[in-house]
């Protein structure tokens, strides 16, 4: 499932790269691939602390004018919501390990802006606001295997999760905020 997913994410910049130099007629030219090793990523999942929610950035990459990153999200079992939206930043989203309920679309509840000079907003999300919950979002349950795609500008989240999620993440951020890693 993991090869599959790799195969996946580096399908996604590929087409990225090729996608875009051949809209601007080879105005711009991709360097190379970049590689993210299944050991590199089992790593990340490892070094993920018990308890508590865990965003690791492995790569970030320039895909050829807009930046395309790879990461590893943690998120221990709980009952109690929040939510996020990026203003510019596409997500999406693997579900590796754990069970729950992924709450997208809707309002952000109480939303207050990140920090733009902040690590999350600099290393991870780009410009985001934060929110207590999400009103009128659609609920749906994920589990191992799953794959999201959230779109920017959509509040998106997690409800009740009954067993740790661990997912990969690749964020495409085409205003390329985030930090090349």
């Amino acid at each position: 499932m993991l090869r599959k997913l790799l195969g996946c994410a580096a399908a996604l910049i590929v087409f990225l790269n090729f996608g875009h130099a051949t809209t601007l007629s080879g105005a711009i030219q991709a360097t190379g691939a970049t590689q993210v090793n299944k050991a590199d990523i089992d790593a990340t999942v490892d070094a993920a602390p018990e308890g508590r929610v865990s965003d690791q950035q492995i790569r970030m990459v320039d895909a050829g004018g807009h930046n395309v990153g790879i990461g590893v999200v943690h998120r221990p079992a709980t009952n109690s919501s929040s939510g996020i939206v990026h203003d510019k930043q596409t997500e999406v989203y693997q579900i590796l390990s754990g069970v729950g309920e992924m709450i997208t679309g809707g309002t952000l509840t109480n939303p207050r802006p990140m920090n733009p000079m902040g690590a999350t907003v600099r290393q991870l999300t780009g410009p985001s606001s934060f929110g207590t919950g999400i009103e009128g979002g659609e609920s749906r349950r994920v589990v191992a295997g799953d794959m999201v795609i959230v779109p920017a500008g959509v509040p998106h989240g997690f409800g009740r999760i009954e067993e740790a999620i661990t997912y990969l993440v690749i964020r495409v951020d085409p205003e390329q905020v985030v930090e090349l890693k």
